[in-house]
């Protein structure tokens, strides 16, 4: 018997009304074994949706984040949300303390709501 996949959940990055991609931009200015890291462990959520700890977690609200360690020894988290089939993402960056900071929560709440309408 063939094995099969669990359907993917299609991705969309977070754009602005004037047509800017900051999440985008954001892991092209990361090295590539960087970008390469975040990029499977998204393709994980997006095949095994939901997953949960240790690579995602709640932030409430609505909003979730990847967990990524980097080989750059630094910590990365991406902020989606899913909605409608479809996941989100709204933010991006490199963690420097224990807890998201509220600026960081605030911009992904705000394009998450952008995005819905």
């Amino acid at each position: 018997m063939a094995s099969r996949l669990p359907p993917e959940i299609p991705a969309y990055f977070y754009r602005s009304a004037t047509g800017a991609e900051p999440v985008l931009d954001w892991l092209r200015s990361l090295p590539a074994e960087d970008r390469r890291v975040i990029g499977t462990d998204l393709a994980t959520v997006q095949f095994g949706w939901p997953v949960g700890m240790p690579l995602c977690r709640s932030l409430g609200r609505g909003l979730w984040e990847v967990r990524s360690t980097l080989p750059s020894r630094r910590i990365a988290r991406l902020i989606f949300f899913v909605d409608e089939g479809r996941i989100g993402i709204v933010h991006g960056f490199i963690k420097k303390t224990q807890k998201t900071p509220d600026a960081d929560l605030d911009i992904a709440y705000r394009r998450m709501k952008e995005m819905k309408a």
